[in-house]
């Protein structure tokens, strides 16, 4: 059955192997579920409802992606949109609960593009340049997450390798320069589980050390949904003035647009899931799932809910088919109740991983032509602004935009399709007007 669900043979992978990336995935994601709660209790949100509601969201997106789709990428709600959720409640006049009604907008308006296949368009008509940039771009922001979640780097500046390993002050950066060769060295060894192996070691080791505090226990009772549950307030959203409705709809939908396209392309490329045309099969499928899981997430009370870039971790691993995705919808399940061990992993443990999966997603740039400058300069620019701007969307806007110009500049103004045009005009407008 479950080759025939998922085809494993005909995706060159085995029951083992999307296992143990499944696992790999979830623990380079799990600090979402305390992390989330914190972001959103600053809103004024119940944070055990919250958590609740991150968890189960999690689980249903991803629980779709892995079934409907066939991909072994994880979904939850996204970093940088609970943050812009708290900015709207904070200083746009909101409630919470109307803040969530927008979040159920967006996804609204998601399924119906998908369902017109507006955004399967779009993401067939990003040039092979920019796709192969994308997974670079990303492999680069996710090592920079994995370097601040280390303490690596603090707030930007790079802490220097001596300064690193002499500072004996804070054990913590110690110990993900630890998890980092430990992490290195089963990786260079060819060891199966590598990253995941790394992970649970680096714990041990820290929990040992001291450095990082044991479970606290084993089993806990989830907390109740009910404080956030269909607390969407329609009317709340629709009094705040044209221009707030306008700003705030429009910058949930453009950033988890892009967010997410730049995510399914930049993990495809690096496990060569593009077909030959170089376009993502089952991409329709793919951007369902993730925005069918938004509106799920907003009803039972989260932001929005995007595509991972932490998936990477477990296409490192192999994980090629959807059977991964279901390997994490049931862990999140299963931190409903077993959150003590979960949230025992640190993010020193972490870390190293993350790091780590970057380099990974360095190999398609080998695929860019740097002697043509009109492919060059767009990559380049998908490439830095991504860790630059803190937002994968940004890195494509800046690749597009560059791509379009440069090839009218030279006279190739034919090499540009229709959807890269309208593309490039909304993203003028935005920088204009929003």
């Amino acid at each position: 059955m479950i080759e025939r669900l998922f085809k494993l043979k005909e995706n060159g992978t085995n029951l083992r192997t999307e296992v143990v990336a499944g696992f790999t995935t979830f623990m380079t994601m799990a600090y979402i579920i305390i992390v989330n709660p914190i972001i959103l209790g600053g809103a004024g949100m119940d944070k055990g409802a919250v958590m609740t509601a991150t968890i189960i969201s999690a689980a249903f997106a991803t629980l779709l992606m892995a079934v409907y789709a066939n991909y072994p990428f994880a979904l939850a709600p996204g970093m940088g949109l609970n943050a812009f959720f708290a900015v709207v409640v904070a200083t746009m006049g909101l409630s919470w609960q109307a803040a969530l009604a927008a979040v159920f907008i967006n996804g609204i308006i998601f399924i119906v593009l998908t369902l017109t296949r507006a955004r399967e368009v779009v993401v067939n008509a990003i040039p092979t340049p920019i796709k192969a940039a994308t997974s670079a771009g990303i492999g680069l922001f996710i090592a920079i997450i994995g370097f601040n979640l280390g303490g690596i780097v603090v707030d930007g500046e790079p802490k220097g390798l001596l300064v690193m390993l002499g500072d004996f002050t804070n054990p913590g950066v110690l110990l993900t320069a630890a998890g980092l060769v430990i992490t290195g060295w089963l990786v260079a060894k060819r060891v199966r589980g590598s990253l995941l192996l790394g992970i649970l070691l680096t714990s041990a080791i820290g929990m040992v050390a001291g450095i990082v505090n044991p479970p606290a226990g084993i089993v806990s009772t989830p907390p109740s949904l009910a404080p956030t549950l269909f607390q969407l307030d329609f009317g709340g959203l629709f009094s705040a003035g044209t221009l707030t409705l306008i700003t705030i709809i429009f910058t949930f939908t453009f950033v988890d647009m892009f967010d997410t396209i730049g995510t399914l392309i930049g993990v495809a490329t690096k496990a060569d899931m593009l077909d030959q045309r170089g376009e993502l099969p089952r991409a329709r499928q793919a951007l369902f799932a993730d925005a069918a899981g938004t509106a799920v997430g907003a009803l039972l009370g989260t932001s929005t809910v995007t595509t991972y870039v932490e998936s990477s971790a477990g296409v490192a691993e192999g994980g090629r088919t959807g059977l991964t995705g279901v390997v994490v919808s049931l862990l999140f399940l299963v931190a409903l109740f077993f959150s003590p061990i979960v949230t025992a992993i640190p993010a020193q443990a972490t870390a190293p991983a993350l790091i780590i999966v970057g380099l990974f997603m360095m190999e398609p740039v080998t695929k860019i032509n740097f002697s043509d400058f009109t492919e060059a300069i767009p990559a380049f620019l998908t490439i830095v602004m991504m860790p630059f701007t803190w937002s994968i969307a940004e890195g494509l806007v800046f690749g597009i935009l560059s791509y379009v110009f440069l090839k009218v500049l030279v006279g190739k103004a034919r090499d540009v399709s229709l959807t890269m045009w309208v593309l490039a005009v909304l993203f003028v407008v935005r920088f204009f007007f929003i």
